[in-house]
């Protein structure tokens, strides 16, 4: 089968990574008998450093023209990047936050699994994780909410006031709720609606929408359960989460909160996706400029955000088994990256880390 891909390098560790990815993708077209065609698209700051903009309307049409679309890290760093000197409407988020919504992305799946080669690095006692570590997914609304929602900052009676509106009509949240707990019905049946109902009037029409949603699905048990519960339940119980459906922002801060939970953002796929079968996969991890260029950045997250495309957008199954039993095979072994290597523990760097996952899913 023939597919066309888009790929973002990105900015910072970006380039680098999606480049493993890309290598393990083609080492799945020459085993399955696929031909995968790509086109780079410039997002970000690299768009910036080319245009002037982070990004342009003709790479949200070539995007648009692709079955799907892999990308590497957006950004650099805040304090000391020219990018940042620009107005927020021209630094390389901006662009990410564009193509989202040009493309409808209203849907970022992002798993968190804890590996069994890996629970010496989580941060969280065995005894409390218990013995079969924790596989949840948080399925965050993308493009409603606080970073859509219009923003004044002006001179209020002498005093400098700015505003950040939070809106969300039943529609978006219907959408994602169904989402969720499609996703939830080929998991263990179970989803976390967080919200904060007890404060804003956003959340108590967010579990009214989810709550009518539920009657869809008798077979899934719903939970409703508070921000500031959620952020706390992660690292008292994350065993206990199998599907956690929220907003926008809260979704943000959850997501990243439970990858670290895993012990390494590194290993951490995501997927935002549309009402189609199109989708942006993309680590969950940042750019880390501070390693770009030094080949040691951890591929792996981009890899396993390759398998999700294979799975959610190509409707490749066997296929992207292959790359997830590839990156348990390459833990198995014994292989480590920096990030995930204890000390004193011998590790590979990015492109040996791609050979070593592309051989075995050549293997396979």
């Amino acid at each position: 089968m023939n597919f066309r891909i888009g790929v973002i390098p990105g900015d910072g560790i970006g380039p680098e990574i999606t480049a493993e990815a890309v290598k393990v993708l083609d080492a799945v077209a020459s085993k399955y008998g696929h031909t995968f065609d790509y086109d780079e698209i410039l997002l970000g700051g690299a768009s910036i450093d080319v245009h002037g903009i982070p990004l342009t309307d003709e790479a949200v049409e070539t995007a648009r023209s692709c079955d799907a679309v892999l990308m590497g890290s957006i950004g650099g760093d805040a304090a000391t990047s020219p990018w940042y000197k620009l107005e927020p409407s021209r630094r390389p988020e901006a662009g990410l936050l564009k193509i989202r919504k040009e493309l409808g992305l209203f849907a970022n799946l992002r798993p968190a699994y804890l590996y069994n080669e890996l629970k010496d690095a989580c941060p969280i006692k065995e005894s409390v994780i218990g013995p079969d570590g924790f596989d949840m997914i948080i399925v965050r609304e993308l493009t409603g909410g606080l970073y859509f929602g219009d923003r004044e900052t002006k001179e209020v009676d002498g005093v400098m006031t700015a505003v950040d509106t939070l809106s969300y009509n039943e529609k978006e949240i219907r959408r994602i709720a169904v989402r969720a707990f499609d996703i939830a019905m080929k998991r263990r049946r179970k989803v976390t609606s967080v919200d904060k109902a007890n404060v804003l009037d956003s959340s108590r029409l967010w579990r009214k929408v989810v709550e009518e949603v539920a009657g869809d699905y008798p077979e899934v048990t719903l939970e409703h359960m508070l921000v500031d519960n959620c952020a706390m339940q992660l690292v008292h119980n994350p065993a206990q989460f199998d599907v956690i459906v929220t907003e926008n922002m809260f979704g943000d801060i959850l997501s990243d909160e439970a990858s670290m939970v895993t012990g390494s953002i590194g290993m951490l796929s995501s997927a935002s996706l549309n009402e189609t079968k199109f989708g942006l996969y993309e680590p969950s991890h940042g750019s880390a400029p501070d390693i770009a260029g030094k080949g040691i950045a951890n591929p792996i997250a981009t890899i396993l955000s390759a398998a999700m495309m294979l799975r959610y957008s190509l409707d490749l199954d066997t296929e992207a088994d292959a790359v997830e039993a590839a990156v348990a095979g390459f833990l198995a072994e014994g292989n480590r990256t920096v990030d995930i290597a204890v000390e004193g523990e011998e590790w590979l760097g990015t492109s040996a880390a791609g050979d070593v996952i592309a051989s075995m899913v050549a293997g396979a």
